[in-house]
């Protein structure tokens, strides 16, 4: 395959990325976008193995055989409440995999003999292009390691955390911050040591040795109930990792890839921080929204339990539900019972409409993508900023697994680590109905005085049976 053949299909491909991007930012082209993705991703394969810069086809081929057939394994049996954890391990590959491209292209630039055929001006202006060449090809692979060993260490913790295998609180090490800027500081003058003299690699080493400690304690220090924000944002890292790698390797295709996949990403982390009231610059910083500590000890006063049949009759008699879900309905798979439920109520004339919070779940967009998964019509559910001023008028709320984004502590109490996040303000309407397995504090560690408020009553119990029950009593 020619080289001008390679770099058409890389800007069809890269045209498919764009449309991709486009797609999946509504509902109703999500499925179409999904398939853009994969056609521009097969054909920048494609391209790229059987063009004329490709050694080792057979190898790449075997290579790509094995990972996919790993990659296939995994997808049929991953459950959408491991899609979190998922794209977090996910992105650790794409910084792996830009260190090892690092380390394997640091040196590949070698000077070019000087033509003789050329004056002494001329050779004198060869010589000083080939040394930029040189020093632009030595930042690249400085630059693209330490990304990539951030993402990969940072991506790891966040699975870790999500998985349940890494406590999901924050880890506040003394002078936290103090120790990470002095982590920048230290790389940036590496990278000038390095830069004067690079055929010594100590440097480098000693940088990538920084950059994985620095990554797992960026997101170390960053609470559990922040892990939605950590995610996007290593979604981020993991796109300007690839950009990285594709600039060591002089690929076009991956440096626009990687952008795209970076922007869209900060993009997608600055909107989730703007909705939970937190700085932009402080997530990048690592460990934000942890100054300040709940008391979990204060007295709320009693709880009030209700039956599903009490429920079931509720809903009967109500004229406006709305119901937000949290990953509780995921970890339950309760979002089928769910939806037939809505059906019914909607058939009795019952105005249901779904509110999600912007970080429900463990990542953004899961609970739209579990209702689109049940069939649920995309014009009834609706974001927070939509549906906020409906509570008031509402006459029954459903929260299904939700916790820390029903909290009116974020309003209300200012020594909250959650405090100033806007939340879904649920306990403005008539009645509210929370399905929980137990009493117990959410992901933030945060307790919710929700739970004890006069029109709040509790269903305890697998969300999933208490949905089932509530259906057959409807």
């Amino acid at each position: 395959m020619s080289m001008s053949l390679v770099n058409a299909a890389y800007i069809i491909a890269a045209l498919l990325f764009i449309m991709s991007l486009a797609g999946l930012s509504k509902h109703e082209t999500a499925k179409a976008g999904c398939l853009y993705g994969i056609v521009g991703m097969a054909i920048a394969l494609v391209a790229t193995i059987f063009g004329p810069e490709s050694n080792g086809t057979f190898w790449i081929i075997l290579a790509m055989i094995i990972g996919g057939a790993i990659g296939i394994h995994r997808a049929l049996k991953v459950e959408m409440t491991e899609m979190p954890e998922l794209v977090a391990i996910l992105h650790s590959f794409v910084g792996l995999a830009a260190v090892l491209v690092g380390f394997n292209s640091y040196g590949l630039h070698h000077a070019v003999a000087v033509p003789e055929h050329l004056d002494a001006a001329a050779q004198a202006a060869f010589v000083a292009e080939q040394n930029v060449l040189a020093n632009i090809h030595n930042a690249e692979v400085f630059l693209g390691i330490f990304i990539g060993a951030v993402t990969f260490t940072g991506s790891v913790v966040a699975f870790g955390k999500l998985r349940g295998i890494i406590n999901s609180k924050a880890l506040m090490l003394p002078h936290r911050h103090k120790l990470n800027l002095a982590a920048l500081v230290i790389s940036a003058l590496l990278m000038i040591a390095f830069m004067r003299n690079p055929d010594n690699i100590f440097p480098v080493l000693v940088m990538t040795a920084i950059a994985l400690a620095f990554g797992w304690h960026l997101v170390a220090s960053i609470g559990g109930a922040d892990m939605p924000v950590v995610v996007s944002m290593l979604n981020s890292y993991s796109g300007w990792a690839a950009a990285a790698a594709g600039f060591m390797l002089n690929n076009s295709l991956l440096i626009v890839t990687g952008a795209l996949v970076g922007s869209s990403g900060a993009i997608l982390s600055y909107i989730m921080c703007k909705a939970m009231n937190r700085s932009f610059i402080s997530v990048i910083a690592g460990g934000f929204g942890n100054d300040v500590q709940a008391s979990s000890d204060l007295d709320y006063g009693e709880h009030r339990e209700t039956t599903a049949e009490e429920t079931a009759e509720m809903l009967k008699n109500a004229s406006s539900v709305i119901i937000t879900p949290g990953y509780g309905m995921a970890v339950a798979q309760a979002q089928y019972p769910v939806a037939e439920i809505t059906q019914k109520l909607r058939e009795r004339g019952v105005n249901v409409r779904f509110g999600i919070h912007p970080v429900a779940g463990r990542l953004p967009g899961h609970m739209n993508v579990l209702l689109a998964e049940a069939k649920v019509p995309y014009d009834v559910v609706l974001e927070m900023d939509e549906i906020n001023d409906d509570f008031a008028d509402t006459d029954v709320v459903l929260v299904i697994g939700a916790n820390d984004t029903v909290n009116p502590a974020a309003m209300e109490d200012p020594s909250s680590p959650i405090a100033g996040m806007p939340v879904l303000e649920v306990w403005k309407a008539q009645n509210v109905i929370v399905f929980k397995r137990s009493m117990g504090v959410g992901y933030a560690g945060v307790q919710n005085p929700l739970f004890f408020k006069e029109n709040t009553q509790m269903l305890l119990g697998d969300a999933k049976e208490s949905v089932d029950s509530i259906l057959k009593a409807l």
